[in-house]
């Protein structure tokens, strides 16, 4: 007979309850407490850090136009380098492309170099400028759709920039005559293509940006100035650079496909 028909083989004791180890009942195979992943918290920090960083350029911004408009040239001179800094990590933070990211550095660079009064300088920061636009004019073509006719736009910037550099130019130093000329167009064709390509909030922006260039140019010429010209050069240029920004992201997250980010490698990203 088998084990089948009931018969048990001898040397073989049935298990029972009692044999089960010791230790491994109900309440020992209990899951234990779950304990969060460390990438929890930096998570939560990566999704606060565009917002972190968006006020420690606004901080910056505010210290630096204070700065201007109290006469406290120490104060600007040590807020405003850090202005294009945070933006462009912002722009990073919010998953701008490079080549945002690569035009606002660009405007640091003109920045500390227009801090000083030195001819070359000057001339520096003007060609670290026209790099910049470069750049934004790269994003609008490869990032941008058609949002404004081009054909109203086009001719109401090259007016302005024809009487302009008309204007401008009897007074200008020799020197800086036709490297402002060129700039100029570089800056004007930045300001119309920001409002055909991006939109109103970048439009915008490539006014004021438009506008504060001007108001440097007209310093450069030694026309009248507003009292505190710095304040209103530097007010006009962090609300274009920050609305260049802002329309561009938000024409970047309305497109209807896959939108290549800074930290992201692809062959087809500018």
């Amino acid at each position: 007979m088998t084990a089948r028909d009931g018969h048990r083989p001898r040397g073989r004791t049935p298990r029972t309850d009692s044999s089960r180890p010791r230790g491994r009942g109900p309440r020992a195979t209990a899951s234990r407490p779950r304990v969060r992943a460390p990438h929890a918290a930096t998570s939560r920090t990566r999704a606060h850090l565009p917002a972190l960083l968006l006020a420690a350029f606004a901080l910056a911004a505010l210290v630096d136009l204070v700065s201007l408009a109290a006469g406290f040239s120490v104060g600007h001179a040590v807020a405003k380098p850090f202005l294009m800094p945070f933006l462009a990590a912002y722009a990073m933070a919010s998953g701008a492309p490079r080549l945002l990211v690569a035009a606002l550095l660009c405007g640091w660079g003109g920045d500390v170099l227009l801090l000083s009064d030195a001819d070359p300088a000057f001339l520096a920061g003007m060609i670290s400028f026209a790099a910049g636009h470069v750049c934004y004019l790269a994003l609008f073509r490869a990032y941008g759709s058609p949002r404004a006719r081009v054909a109203v736009l086009a001719p109401a910037y090259a007016t302005a920039l024809v009487v302009t550099v008309v204007a401008l130019w009897p007074d200008l130093p020799a020197e800086l005559r036709v490297p402002v000329a060129g700039y100029s167009v570089l800056l004007t064709a930045m300001a119309c293509a920001s409002a055909v390509r991006l939109g109103a909030v970048a439009g915008l922006g490539g006014a004021l940006f438009l506008l504060s260039d001007t108001l440097i140019a007209t310093g450069v010429a030694d026309w009248p100035q507003l009292p505190r010209p710095d304040l209103w050069i530097m007010l006009t240029y962090v609300a274009a650079q920050f609305l260049l920004v802002s329309g561009a992201l938000r024409a970047l997250e309305a497109r209807p496909g896959p939108m290549a980010t800074y930290g992201e490698v692809r062959s087809t990203t500018p």
